[in-house]
């Protein structure tokens, strides 16, 4: 294949991406946040995919706080509004694969987070550094890792609003909505596509060397 010749993986992905994210965004009001010092802005521009509600110990550790609230969203839709951008800050995770943790360099806040087998394609927002309207729009889609809730944590009125409460994950087609798994199913032929071509330029640097 020519170098300059696009895999025909990479323009079906881009199109099919372009096709159902464009339906998302038609009616959509962009959601905005900011960290406590509003030196970092952000918008987000697409419904998220999904907003999880993790139990675990390990969000608990890392927000000092008893669940973290992680709205997913693809990093296309994801937007830094301000001038300064944020640092980025290696924890480790339970998978193994770590996370990069994006911080404003003033106060420090936490804005988001991607981990980092997934190759920044995806972008974990913090939930709770949308503006007011941005919280009132977003309520957890499921409840994860609940075997490790605290215990005067209620979930009564999840539980009736309909919102699975699991101890453990989940399979994303089991919890994600149809449209959500679309996307996410076209970004995965994107980011598939994107992994063959590092793997062919690889391929070509090697032959080169030698």
């Amino acid at each position: 294949m020519p170098s300059h010749q696009v895999p025909s993986g990479l323009i079906s992905a881009s199109i099919i991406t372009f096709s159902i994210l464009a339906l998302s965004r038609k009616t959509f009001t962009p959601l905005k946040g900011h960290c406590t010092c509003k030196t970092i802005t952000y918008e987000v521009v697409a419904p998220f995919l999904v907003t999880n509600c993790c139990h675990c110990t390990w969000c608990q550790r890392e927000t000092g706080t008893v669940f973290v609230l992680n709205a997913i969203i693809e990093t296309s839709n994801f937007r830094i509004t301000s001038e300064t951008k944020p640092v980025f800050v290696y924890i480790p995770s339970a998978s193994g694969d770590g996370q990069m943790i994006a911080r404003c360099p003033t106060c420090y806040v936490a804005l988001y987070g991607d981990y980092v087998g997934d190759g920044a394609w995806t972008t974990f927002v913090k939930a709770g550094t949308l503006d007011d309207d941005g919280k009132k729009r977003v309520k957890p889609d499921v409840h994860i890792f609940t075997s490790t809730k605290m215990d005067w944590v209620d979930l009564t009125s999840e539980r009736e609003r309909g919102v699975p409460i699991l101890e453990k994950g989940y399979k994303r087609e089991d919890v994600w909505s149809r449209e959500a798994n679309e996307r996410f199913a076209a970004l995965k032929l994107k980011m598939d596509a994107a992994k063959k071509v590092e793997e062919m330029a690889d391929q070509g640097k090697a032959y080169i060397e030698v």
